[in-house]
């Protein structure tokens, strides 16, 4: 029977009061955004203005509705805290891609050898490196936790292969993919084994942390991690429906991986190809928000606006890949409502939230509403400064990344949007583009 602790309790009451005043604020500032449609006369402006509201109510009900479902997984996970209590039933092969990765290598095996979880053994898959990446790797052999670690050396052929490579020298029955600039927490692999007890459970999720966060880019990734994307997979988990398995962390069942083919090498996004094939196949992608792993994000703008390019072509290509399931709602609901959603976040809502800013400086120029270019800008960072607080509140990450919501949607998001709508329309015309690798730091 679960028993509501103290802290637990004034945490959940803490964010029942925060939607209670979000939901509040949102309606007084939309009942005055709303209003001031009336107050204009041109029909362009009036028809411009009218496509705004209706895209901004959607995309805060979506928010609104990912926070909630996030906010029902934690509570119900929490109730539940105590049914897979001690559960050790599978051997787990821990892969590590690692392409001329000597910065951060060591560290990386490291914090899996440090791991609660006594079955499993470790694979580096070395791919074609031209630094001492192997030669690393190959000094953890011999280790005083006694745990296997396996370096193999193979030609450059890229992610995808390194991985699949890993998996056929396995021995493990669940497969879990680490990348090589992550350090886990010590019990990510014993949460996420877990899972594996449901037959229906192909793939968990773990979140992903920013390690190095030295500057307001690096504080504005940790930011979005938190809020933007392991919020969003916590949510999706509440329907076992998380979109894309995050390279840094995530665990699979063997049998499943091989039903689909492995991982493919037709995108820039094998993580979110591999999880689209999972859910074509009609098996359940779960989350575990516990199981944690610390990433190195980019460092300068230049940096991140390539990592962001490859990102969005590689799901573009995924989404063109399985393009044939947009339309099957009756076959199979749950792949085609996943293509849409990320259709929605990819595509739309990029090119309409860079559009409605220039829309509303023009409204502003031309009708003298420009109380609106205030009311986009106070909804949205309420809406982000309140998400923030309850991710933060449950993840005990710093607080004080809260107060970074205040440029998180004027600044950060546009240039992130912005870069989505440049590789959009370079994907749409088959501009060639390389992997880009980014240089590491070794901040982990």
């Amino acid at each position: 029977m679960y028993i509501y602790h103290r802290e637990r309790l004034v945490k959940d009451f803490t964010v029942f009061l925060i939607t209670i005043l979000l939901i509040v604020l949102l309606g007084i500032i939309m009942y005055f955004f709303y209003r001031d449609f009336y107050l204009i006369n041109n029909i362009f402006a009036k028809i411009g203005y009218g496509i705004i509201l209706f895209f901004t109510s959607l995309v805060l009900l979506r928010y609104m509705i990912m926070l909630f479902f996030s906010m029902l997984k934690t509570i119900f996970k929490t109730a539940d805290e105590g049914e897979f209590e001690n559960i050790i039933n599978h051997k787990v092969s821990v892969i590590i891609p690692a392409y001329n990765e000597e910065a951060v290598i060591a560290s990386s095996i490291e914090s899996l050898l440090k791991q609660t979880y006594p079955y499993m053994e470790i694979i580096v898959v070395d791919d074609g490196s031209t630094d001492n990446t192997y030669k690393i790797a190959s000094k953890f052999i011999h280790n005083k936790y006694n745990k296997p670690v396996i370096p193999i050396k193979k030609p450059n052929g890229g992610k995808a292969s390194a991985i699949n490579m890993g998996i056929k020298n396995s021995t493990g029955e669940i497969i879990m993919v680490v990348d090589a600039d992550s350090k886990l927490e010590k019990n990510a692999v014993e949460l996420m084994q877990k899972y594996f007890t449901d037959p229906d459970i192909a793939a968990v999720a773990g979140s992903v942390f920013v390690a190095n966060k030295v500057n307001l880019i690096t504080k504005l990734q940790a930011l979005e991690y938190i809020e933007g994307l392991n919020m969003i997979r916590n949510g999706q988990a509440l329907v076992k429906l998380v979109n894309i398995i995050p390279g840094p962390i995530g665990m699979f069942r063997k049998e499943a991986l091989y039903e689909v083919g492995l991982y493919d090498d037709d995108t820039f996004a094998e993580d979110c190809d591999v999880t689209l094939k999972l859910i074509a196949k009609g098996y359940k992608i779960d989350f575990e928000s516990d199981a944690v792993a610390y990433t190195e994000a980019p460092e300068n703008l230049l940096d991140l606006i390539k990592q962001r390019y490859r990102w969005t072509r590689g799901i573009l290509q995924s989404i063109k890949k399985h393009k044939h399931l947009l339309w099957h709602f009756k076959i199979n609901p749950a792949a085609s409502i996943t293509l849409w959603y990320m259709l929605f976040e990819g595509i739309f809502w990029p090119f309409i939230d860079v559009w409605t800013n220039i829309f509303i400086i023009y409204l502003a120029l031309t009708s003298g509403v420009s109380i609106l270019i205030f009311y986009w800008w106070l909804m949205f960072t309420i809406v982000d400064m309140a998400g923030a607080f309850y991710c933060l509140l449950v993840t005990g990450e710093d607080l004080s990344l809260m107060f970074y919501a205040v440029f998180y949607r004027l600044f950060f998001i546009t240039i992130i949007n912005i870069a989505k709508i440049l590789a959009t329309i370079e994907e749409w015309f088959g501009i060639e583009m390389s992997w880009g690798k980014l240089e590491r730091k070794g901040r982990i």
